[in-house]
C-alpha cells in the first residue's frame, strides 16, 4: 500500500476536529488541543517529506477553520487556536 500526504495528515486533522466538537459541547479542551497539535507536528516532522506534510497539516487546519459555521463560536475558536499553534510550531 502506498502512503500519501492525505493519508498521513487526515488522522491528525480529525483529532483536532473531534476536540473542536467537544469544545462546542462545553468541554475544556485547551490542554488536549495544545498536546494534539504538538504531537501531530512532531510526528509529521519525523517523516522524510516533513515540509510537505507540515504544510498540508497547517493548510488543512486553515481550511477547516475557514469553512466552520460562524454560529459555532467555541468550535471556530478551537480551530483558530490550533492553526495559530501549528504556525508557531512550524517556525520553531
Amino acid at each position: 500500500m502506498r502512503t500519501t500526504v492525505v493519508g498521513l495528515v487526515t488522522p491528525h486533522l480529525l483529532r483536532v476536529v473531534d476536540l473542536a466538537n467537544e469544545a462546542q459541547k462545553g468541554v475544556n479542551v485547551h490542554w488536549h488541543l495544545n498536546d494534539a497539535v504538538a504531537h501531530s507536528m512532531g510526528e509529521l516532522a519525523d517523516q522524510y517529506n516533513a515540509p510537505a506534510l507540515v504544510a498540508a497539516y497547517v493548510e488543512g487546519l486553515e481550511n477547516v477553520a475557514a469553512q466552520a459555521p460562524a454560529a459555532k463560536t467555541d468550535y471556530v475558536r478551537v480551530l483558530q487556536t490550533a492553526v495559530e499553534a501549528a504556525r508557531r510550531l512550524r517556525r520553531d
